[in-house]
């Protein structure tokens, strides 16, 4: 958990954007487009909230709005092809990080981490 709470900072931090904003962009990444009630649903936040976040994501370039394609009523949230560039630079510095960081490890703390990964591996898979 540490790890990826470290990973997101990084990810944030290369993005520039605030941890909502960086929880929208997960969101639609993990979900695709979203009403801004579902997604304030999933982040737990109260709809004004979620509002403000996705305008200024939306000012930025980085998400859109769009007529709900079966329910004309509704508006749902899409990241752009901006934003999908951008997710790919941002994950590109999160993993050169990562690899830094582990090219500092000696070989037996690499040779430790791999056992570890082989553990967590088998626990998860269960």
């Amino acid at each position: 958990m540490l790890l990826g709470r470290r990973l997101r900072a990084e990810s944030r931090s290369a993005a520039g954007l605030s941890e909502p904003q960086f929880c929208v962009m997960a969101a639609l990444v993990q979900h695709g487009p979203l009403s801004p009630s579902r997604l304030a649903e999933l982040e737990n936040v109260q709809p004004p909230s979620m509002t403000r976040t996705v305008a200024s994501l939306e000012a930025l370039g980085l998400v859109e709005r769009a007529t709900h394609p079966t329910d004309g009523r509704q508006v749902v949230v899409t990241l752009t092809a901006e934003a999908e560039d951008q997710l790919t630079a941002w994950r590109q510095r999160r993993d050169e990080w990562l690899r830094q960081r582990l090219e500092e490890l000696s070989p037996e703390d690499r040779a430790v981490l791999a056992e570890a990964a082989s553990v967590i591996m088998r626990v998860v898979g269960r």
